[in-house]
């Protein structure tokens, strides 16, 4: 690649950040690295990074807050690390704004894959062949473009991957989908059975974009099958 792509590393285990930053550096990736979450949060904050790998353990302040503070300002995708197999632990981060995780100990190849996954929303954003023509659906406007959504003309705040997944739906309208359809296509990875993933990013977004979450007009649930888009398109 050309324009490195820049990814920021926050963990306190400095022998895996020495390995995932040759890793990275191997695939042409710029790696920055911080070892605890005030200087992590700090980096984050005063470059353009276009993924950040976050562990939750860190000292001064961990990787909740490290995110809480981020997602303040930023919808950088946010890929997070832990060292415990806790549902609560993954669940916390993908509600308050995680793309995605991995547990410790993970092999090289499914770092790799995770990282491209999470980056190639920006490749396709910066490709030349992006459809300019919006999408409507109901009140909500999509514009492909420049990755924003607007609800009654007033821009709505979606992560990279709750865009992602908005978008898929639109560009399906009408079409059920099961759990295993929805995260191969956006989430670019065989599906593993993680209902919990997905299910999350629905209840995110639907927060973001319906009226009443608890009777959605836009994300409908086909039960026992899966999701469809609802609202009239154009």
């Amino acid at each position: 690649m050309d324009l490195k792509q820049k990814i920021l590393i926050i963990d306190d285990d400095m022998d895996l950040c020495r390995l995932l930053r040759n890793n990275l550096e191997q695939e042409g990736y710029y790696v920055c690295i911080r070892h605890d979450g005030a200087a992590g949060l700090l980096e984050a904050q005063s470059a353009d990074y276009q993924l950040i790998v976050l562990d939750i353990m860190l000292p001064h302040k961990n990787g909740y807050e490290v995110l809480e503070k981020i997602r303040e300002k930023s919808f950088v995708p946010v890929l997070m690390l832990t060292a415990r197999d806790s549902e609560g632990d993954k669940v916390s981060g993908l509600r308050m704004g995680a793309d995605d995780y991995l547990t410790k100990p993970f092999s090289n190849s499914e770092f790799l894959a995770r990282v491209s996954s999470l980056l190639r929303r920006y490749t396709v954003f910066n490709a030349a062949d992006i459809p300019d023509k919006n999408i409507a659906v109901g009140r909500l406007t999509i514009n492909r473009a420049a990755h924003e959504v607007s609800k009654d003309d007033l821009p709505l705040e979606l992560t990279a991957k709750e865009f992602d997944l908005l978008l898929f739906f639109a560009e399906n309208p009408g079409k059920v989908f099961t759990k295993k359809q929805i995260y191969r296509a956006v989430w670019k990875d065989e599906y593993a059975f993680d209902d919990n993933n997905i299910m999350v990013h629905i209840r995110r977004l639907r927060k973001k974009i319906e009226d009443n979450p608890e009777s959605p007009e836009y994300i409908l649930t086909v039960w026992g099958v899966g999701y469809k888009l609802g609202g009239e398109t154009g």
